[in-house]
């Protein structure tokens, strides 16, 4: 009898202690494979009477949409928020209040630029679960001693709360009120339209407490036609047959939104756009014109649903102005520009999304979704072009924006990038990675059309390298390739899926899915087969890019006559000319000297690809090899004949110097680790064993010379176009000259041609 009144207790004592336990725990978030929580409904705040009804909104130099300087609007007038005693709780009930899940970061002094009007709040002191920004205890609205340099701005997550309602609380209606809804998409409506990828055209729809609903066109512009579009990656709109879709609205009533969009045309997003007047709708449940807004869409020519036959040879692509490099995806990277045939780069001063978007429809692609900066996704090197640019919006290049042109004073550190919105092509859903430890790896298989339906299935893993692994990562938005591997035992896979689907895969590094890439078609070829044997890959958010200076290469060059009793450590590491083993040892050998200054611009290590324990110890010059090829140095005929060839192995990788503020992390002395540091540079010296050419029997006349540098790539890096050097060289037979040294893709189409008949870095290894 004891014992039973004493159970409840003991029962209510360890519920409460698991939760203590849990709670303590929380933060670590769940270990992979577990299911995340699922996410609360929205439910709209019941507030008070007494409570001060406001809005808020977004605003300032914006880097992404869901980001900006945190504006109120309060007694008929926009003002801001003073950065005095603000907190991650504060930001944490401006993004919830806005209908996004959380706040990722807050930033004070006016980041977003100054605002104007009165500041409403000072010295709050939120908790973070307050249902109003105006609950949060502060000086009282309106009170306060700061300046608009102290304006505060938040950084929300890309996510939506589920079900979340925009409500106006305030009786007026607001101008230009920040539009906040769960989500937006393009329904297709036509049968033509319902099975093309991607979806060009159809009723713009928003999600609003979790119920899909059409929008009235009684207010529509083309300028909000404009900015749907860009949303979903594409650059421009056009016009449709409105007469086809009049009558589909006869047949369905639809369910309209509450309200009008205002937009500008230049917004990056929705969300940017302002929020019309209340949508008029009769008492049937149709609005004014009754009809539903559609848009159609124009696609890039990257990803136009069908190809148009019989144009390709007549068309003649002209010379872009501007491009992105070192992006993990399509869509994204540095953003370089054309000027007096050099690339460039553009200093990220006044970079927002009104100057990235420019750039991301100029190339094809839709609104910016990021304008990047701080070199995030990686340095360039050449000259920085353009310096505080500023778009309206609405120029059709990057270089018709105005930018000062008197002053640069920028390095490489403060390189901008973008990421653009791109169509949905559903490339994602037929390719998976099975049986890793993690996401970010597993055996590759592809969903693949076999006897008329479709079957998950491995691919070969015989020659799959680098560039089809970066294929794989890509399209799975999973980054850059770390490792490709042609054997997967350790990696079960799933059950059923062993069988090869896909074999001879050849890619060339760029394409956005495997299935563009080169391979067999139904007449497979796989010797040992598919299961342990199948192709796998791991990725990674970040990679390497090494970059030679090709300044030092020009700089550094000189000729040498050395006997041939100095160089036999030389000859027995392969790095003479073939003949040299035919020549007296009292003979001499013509060497091309010059030093390489070989920088890491990426934004991971790099490392070589065999672990130290498969490092080759060379007992004559005292050094472990650390992988088999790392550069190639050769001579060639202006025809594209190679004349002369210089080492093919890596003496070892390290820090040699930084940048400011780096420290040096790989050391060769003592079986240290090796690679290069993330903004450090490997410099091997003119008078380094090795590093030459051997031009004994080279004949007067003029070359082309060419360094390469990861020539197999053998280790993943974020941009293989720039690991090559040329230049130009003389050799009279007394003396050398080498001038006009560039890297691979720093200099225009036309320039480049004058260095003909050689191969591009992007070939040479197969």
């Amino acid at each position: 009898m004891q014992a039973s009144h004493h159970l409840p207790h003991c029962a209510v004592l360890l519920l409460v202690l698991l939760k203590l336990t849990q709670a303590q725990y929380e933060h670590l978030g769940y270990p992979l494979g577990y299911p995340e929580p699922e996410q609360e409904q929205y439910t709209a705040p019941e507030l008070s009477p007494d409570t001060p009804r406001i809005q808020l909104r977004l605003a300032g130099d914006k880097r992404k949409h869901n980001e900006g300087r945190v504006e109120v609007f309060y007694n008929g007038a926009w003002g801001t928020v003073c950065d005095d005693d603000f907190s991650t709780h504060a930001a944490q009930v401006v993004c919830r209040e806005l209908g996004y899940v959380e706040a990722i970061s807050w930033s004070p002094s006016s980041k977003y630029g100054k605002g104007e009007g009165p500041i409403w709040f000072d010295n709050l002191h939120c908790t973070g679960k307050e249902k109003t920004l105006a609950l949060c205890p502060s000086n009282g609205i309106g009170i306060s001693d700061c300046k608009h340099t102290e304006d505060v701005g938040v950084v929300c997550s890309d996510k939506r709360i589920p079900g979340f309602k925009f409500v106006n609380t305030l009786p007026n209606h607001v101008e230009s009120l920040d539009i906040q809804v769960e989500d937006v998409r393009i329904r297709p409506i036509l049968s033509s339209y319902r099975k093309r990828i991607p979806v060009t055209e159809g009723y713009v729809e928003i999600k609003d407490g979790g119920q899909w609903k059409q929008i009235c066109n009684a207010e529509w512009t083309q300028s909000n036609s404009r900015v749907i579009c860009g949303m979903f990656g594409f650059p421009a709109e056009r016009k449709y047959n409105a007469r086809v879709y009049k009558m589909f609205a006869r047949r369905r009533k639809p369910t309209y939104w509450d309200f009008s969009v205002n937009c500008t045309g230049s917004e990056a997003h929705l969300s940017s756009c302002k929020l019309g007047q209340s949508a008029i709708l009769k008492t049937n449940g149709t609005c004014t014109d009754g009809l539903p807004v559609v848009v159609s869409c124009v696609p890039g020519r990257a990803f136009a649903p069908a190809t148009m036959t019989g144009f390709k040879k007549a068309f003649r692509q002209e010379q872009a102005l501007v491009r992105l490099r070192g992006g993990a995806i399509v869509g994204e990277g540095r953003v370089e520009v054309l000027k007096n045939g050099e690339w460039g780069t553009i200093c990220d001063d006044k970079w927002n999304l009104l100057s990235a978007t420019v750039v991301c429809r100029e190339l094809g692609f839709g609104t910016a979704k990021e304008a990047l900066s701080g070199g995030r996704l990686g340095q360039g090197m050449g000259p920085v072009h353009m310096n505080e640019v500023e778009c309206t919006g609405f120029e059709k290049s990057i270089t018709e924006c105005s930018f000062n042109k008197e002053f640069l004073g920028c390095s490489h550190e403060e390189d901008s990038a973008v990421r653009c919105n791109i169509p949905a092509m559903g490339f994602q859903e037929r390719l998976r990675l099975s049986g890793g430890r993690n996401p970010y790896e597993g055996r590759v298989e592809v969903l693949m059309e076999k006897n008329g339906s479709l079957v998950w299935g491995t691919v070969c893993g015989e020659g799959w390298g680098t560039m089809e692994a970066m294929v794989v990562c890509r399209q799975l938005g999973l980054g850059f390739a770390s490792n490709a591997f042609q054997e997967t035992w350790y990696w079960p896979g799933q059950v059923g899926a062993d069988a090869v689907v896909m074999s001879g895969v050849r890619c060339s590094g760029t394409e956005m899915s495997l299935s563009h890439c080169l391979h067999h078609g139904a007449h497979l070829s796989c010797a040992k087969g598919g299961g342990r044997f199948a192709a796998g890959v791991s990725c990674s958010e970040t990679a390497p890019d090494l970059v030679l200076n090709p300044q030092v290469v020009e700089e550094t060059t000189y000729m040498e006559d050395r006997p041939m009793f100095m160089l036999q450590c030389a000859y027995e590491e392969n790095c003479l000319a073939s003949t040299s083993g035919q020549v007296p040892a009292n003979s001499y050998r013509r060497l091309l000297r010059f030093s390489s200054q070989i920088h890491n611009n990426g934004q991971s290590d790099f490392k070589p690809k065999a672990s130290r324990e498969s490092w080759v110890w060379h007992d004559c010059h005292r050094h472990y090899h650390s992988m088999e090829v790392f550069t190639h140095y050769d001579l060639y005929s202006l025809n594209g004949t190679k004349v002369a060839e210089g080492h093919k192995a890596s003496f070892c990788l390290e820090d040699s110097e930084c940048d400011e503020g780096i420290e040096k992390r790989y050391e060769c002395e003592n079986f240290g680790e090796q690679g290069i540091t993330v903004g450090c540079w490997d410099t091997y010296r003119h008078d380094i064993d090795c590093q030459w050419v051997d031009i004994s029997d080279l004949v007067p006349g003029d070359y082309i010379f060419q360094i390469v540098i990861n020539p197999n790539y053998e280790v993943p890096e974020s941009d293989y176009t720039n690991n090559i050097v040329k230049c130009r060289f003389r050799y009279n037979g007394q003396r050398v000259w080498t001038y006009g040294c560039h890297n691979g893709g720093s200099i225009s189409p036309e320039t480049e041609l004058t260095f003909p008949g050689l191969l591009n870095n992007q070939v040479t290894h197969r």
